[in-house]
């Protein structure tokens, strides 16, 4: 009877946390499965991509729930962000993204950036601007330039833009989850629902890892 009971009891609590995720997404329809996965670099970490570009105003538009979505990430689970380059102009939003990095600003600076593209009409993209820009966010300007032209910064850069294309990635803002499936707000239909996509994606990837390891 007990052990009866707390079946039940599981099933429901299970029952609420589907309906808590949101309907059950569907292969082709709220995501895609990779035809040809992809290894990730996050270990024993369900890999989260997030592709972007800068002056994209759909990623501008989604960074606020992005940021709140992010807070509630399982410890398990950990995301990379890829500035994508799918053209020349996307360029200098990568190599300024990767010299954030590379100088521990990004906590500091990345929703800046955001800001001065869309919402003070900045030109980021111009060297002389950016370098203004910089020096007024309290950054030593020649230590940020020996970066962002150095060789490790354009090669970060160019690498980003190559991931687009090893996952088939052809629009920003678009998401690979564990190197397996991709998700995106047009695919999902909504912010809200893209979310929900995403939080099932790692539940499928923890599964579909789990089940890989057990039969190792």
């Amino acid at each position: 009877m007990f052990t009866r009971a707390l079946a039940f009891f599981a099933a429901a609590v299970m029952s609420l946390s589907a309906a808590a995720a949101g309907p059950e997404v569907f292969e082709g329809h709220d995501y895609a499965r990779l035809k040809n996965p992809q290894p990730v670099s996050t270990g024993n970490q369900v890999e989260v991509l997030e592709f972007f570009w800068y002056r994209c105003p759909h990623c501008f538009q989604l960074e606020p729930a992005l940021n709140t979505w992010l807070k509630k990430l399982p410890k398990d689970v950990k995301i990379r962000r890829v500035p994508a380059v799918f053209r020349d102009d996307w360029m200098p939003g990568a190599k300024l993204y990767y010299t954030l990095e590379q100088m521990n600003l990004l906590n500091k600076l990345h929703n800046k950036v955001f800001d001065a593209y869309h919402m003070e009409n900045i030109n980021l993209n111009d060297p002389n601007v950016l370098g203004d820009w910089i020096a007024k966010q309290g950054v030593d300007r020649n230590k940020f330039e020996a970066v962002y032209q150095s060789f490790s910064t354009q090669s970060k850069a160019a690498q980003g833009g190559r991931l687009a294309t090893s996952y088939a990635i052809t629009g920003v803002p678009a998401f690979v989850i564990d190197g397996k499936f991709t998700a995106t707000v047009s695919m999902a239909g909504s912010q809200a629902r893209l979310f929900e996509v995403l939080d099932q994606l790692i539940v499928k990837a923890r599964a579909e890892r789990r089940a890989t390891a057990g039969n190792l």
